[in-house]
């Protein structure tokens, strides 16, 4: 025999309009009570494509019963069935002679709280349980048929049966189904190609054909995505060359102590080089001291030079007046910003001629990956991408780089920043970037800024009226504010979602 779970959708439509045509309109679930909903909506897009019928869908809840609530129905109750079986044993039962005339632990111990809580059994003589009524209702039995009945009952009455796992809610799709304008009993056949054969008889002005449907969606097609990070970086590239920027090379990730934080001008015992924020590399230990990559470059006094700027002070500064370690400058680190790459790079600078026998004026950028030993949290990774740039210029002043934040950061779509006095060791005066979030109500930080100290620019050889701004941010915060990410591990690391990286649209930073 076959049921209505198993009929073909062809089949469906053809009892759908037999239905329709003896009573309109018709609800799906009470016509084919056994047919799934996708099925029903299957065969009533086919029928409503056509304009054969019209539907609407409604969802509601239902009170489902659990297996155990089936087997109450057919057996009685927990509570009941402990209750005949001490009712039966005049003298009572101890609980393992419960359990044996009963077979099941589990009803005997279920049974056995609710027996006590209507006071139905009582513990007697020896410590038997005995039963106290002579008769008793079973309502659970009585509840349960009525929902298997009508999948309906107070919201008291299902609590109280959801928390001894008898009954769950659960979503049914219906639809109310009425004829269309077009309504027949059977469906007319469309052709879906225009043949040739059509063309040469002329068959084709006879011909019904079936209508295009622009609202289905094309089909899957699988296709590489690019990561939001790709795509908010891409954005950034754009600005940065759009405003006359040279990318650096960032392809080095392992740095030594000299690039990512002596020619830095932070001292040896600053606490961002302890190894619970640093991670250093263990195999080898340490590399060479640096070694001329252009012509005229004197490695060796820029060592020295490095050297008496901690240890002694130089250039107009006073150092930190402590005895400088060759063997900890030359440690090897996984780079803790890009920073360093903007040292060697301005130091390549310092070699350099321009049309006046200086260093000619040089904007750079670097958009890549540094690593900090963090603990992992919701807004904090090990690693992390910095967008950082620098502009190095004659005669550049503190407000200058003010109004130049103001005009990089509203190409991002940023206004209304604040500026706050911080301090960096290889810069001053700095300054921490703010700008107000309209969906926090608050000013948060978007980045860090300030002017590269002179000791340092000077210790390369750079000429003392030659100034470079720095500024820097990480590519994650923009990112996780454009997509509406509150968790940073949903964005970078094995808890990302393919999904959201396949479908998450293009983002263009200057709007919302």
């Amino acid at each position: 025999m076959t049921t209505a779970s198993s009929v073909p959708t062809g089949d469906l439509t053809t009892q759908i309009l037999q239905k329709l045509s003896q009573q309109s309109p018709i609800v799906t679930s009470e016509a084919f009570p056994s047919v799934p909903s996708q099925d029903a909506k299957a065969a009533l897009d086919r029928l409503g494509s056509r304009s054969m019928i019209t539907y609407e869908t409604q969802t509601r809840e239902e009170v489902v019963l659990e297996p155990e609530a089936e087997q109450i129905i057919e057996h009685g109750s927990h509570e009941s069935r402990v209750f005949e079986a001490l009712r039966q044993a005049v003298e009572g039962l101890s609980v393992q002679e419960l359990q044996q005339a009963i077979g099941d632990k589990n009803v005997v111990s279920a049974g056995q709280k609710v027996g006590f809580k209507d006071k139905w059994i009582t513990k007697g003589k020896e410590g038997k349980l005995v039963a106290t009524v002579d008769s008793i209702q079973d309502t659970t039995r009585a509840q349960l048929l009525e929902i298997k009945k009508t999948r309906t009952a107070e919201p008291k009455q299902v609590s109280e049966l959801k928390k001894r796992k008898l009954v769950k809610m659960q979503k049914v799709i219906s639809f109310t189904v009425d004829k269309g304008p077009k309504f027949a009993l059977e469906i007319e056949k469309e052709e879906t190609d225009l043949t040739f054969e059509m063309l040469s008889s002329g068959s084709w002005k006879d011909t019904k054909f079936k209508p295009y449907n622009f609202n289905a969606l094309g089909s899957e097609q699988h296709a590489g995505a690019l990561h939001p990070l790709n795509k908010v970086r891409h954005e950034f590239r754009q600005i940065f060359f759009e405003m006359g920027f040279e990318e650096m090379p960032t392809n080095k990730f392992v740095e030594t102590g000299f690039w990512n934080f002596d020619a830095l001008f932070v001292p040896q015992q600053h606490p961002a080089r302890d190894m619970q924020d640093t991670f250093y590399i263990s195999d080898p230990k340490v590399a060479d001291r640096p070694r001329a990559e252009v012509e005229g470059q004197d490695t060796e006094q820029y060592w020295n030079n490095v050297k008496e700027v901690h240890q002694d002070g130089k250039f107009g500064s006073i150092g930190y007046k402590y005895p400088w370690s060759a063997d900890e400058s030359l440690k090897l680190v996984l780079r803790t910003h890009t920073t360093s790459i903007s040292t060697a790079m301005l130091y390549k600078l310092a070699s350099k001629k321009g049309p006046d026998g200086r260093p000619p004026p040089a904007r750079y950028f670097s958009i890549d990956r540094v690593f900090r030993n963090e603990t992992v949290d919701a807004t904090h990774l090990a690693e992390f991408h910095q967008v950082e740039g620098v502009i190095a210029d004659y005669g550049l002043t503190l407000g200058g780089l003010m109004e130049f934040m103001e005009v990089f950061f509203t190409k991002m779509g940023i206004t209304d920043l604040k500026f706050k006095p911080a301090y960096n060791p290889y810069t001053e005066p700095s300054m921490e970037i703010f700008s107000y979030h309209k969906g926090l109500g608050k000013l948060v930080e978007i980045g860090n800024s300030g002017m590269f100290r002179p000791e340092m620019l000077e210790s390369m050889g750079l000429p003392k009226d030659m100034r470079v701004f720095g500024w820097g941010l990480s590519l994650e915060r923009p990112t996780m504010i454009k997509y509406k990410i509150s968790n940073i591990r949903e964005l970078l690391g094995h808890k990302v979602d393919l999904n959201f990286i396949e479908r998450n649209p293009a983002v263009r930073l200057e709007k919302e």
